[in-house]
This record gives C-alpha cells, structure tokens and sequence, in this order.
C-alpha cells in the first residue's frame, strides 16, 4: 500500500512540475521576443532624473549628519528639489522606462 501511495504521489508532483513549467518551457512568439531600441531622450531624463535624486539624498544625508550647516542646506535644497521635481515630471514614473 505505501509503495503505491509513493508511486502516485510521485506521478502527481512530476504531474504537477510539468504543469507548472509548461509556459517557461515554450518558444515566446516572434512579436514577444523582440528587444526595443530605448529612447535616447526617456533614456537621458530617466538618468538624469535618478542623478538628482541621489544628489538630493546625499545632501539630506549630509545636513543630518553635520557636515552641511542649516543656512547651507536651506540654501541648496529648494533648487535641487524644484529640478528632481522637474525631472519626475518630464520622465514620467520608473515603471514606464524603456526596457
């Protein structure tokens, strides 16, 4: 009885492996395989968008821990947030980069 219930089981889980597998095991479709050329200028706002909120991270960072003083910060961040905004804008979300 248990060698029957092993064989079963067995049968059922390569059943199950199969089933699961099926669609990574196929040929993708010619339409679905093809790599799109990125945009060059999505491509230089994204990059330039991601620049800028590093920079804006960094000097939070650096005001946080003492090495920029409150006058500096105040000076410095209110046009580095008004570009990073600018830049969210004009690239739209990370979601809709070009692949």
């Amino acid at each position: 009885m248990t060698t029957l219930a092993l064989v079963l089981g067995g049968i059922l889980a390569v059943t199950c492996v199969v089933f699961v597998a099926r669609p990574f095991l196929r040929e993708p479709a010619p339409a679905e395989d093809a790599l799109r050329e990125p945009d060059a200028r999505r491509l230089r706002l994204a990059e330039e968008r991601d620049r800028s909120l590093a920079a804006l991270k960094e000097l939070e960072f650096d005001h946080r821990t003492g090495k920029i003083s409150d006058e500096d910060y105040r000076e410095l961040v209110g046009p580095l947030r008004r570009r990073a905004a600018a830049l969210l804008e004009e690239a739209g979300p990370r979601g809709s980069e070009p692949a």
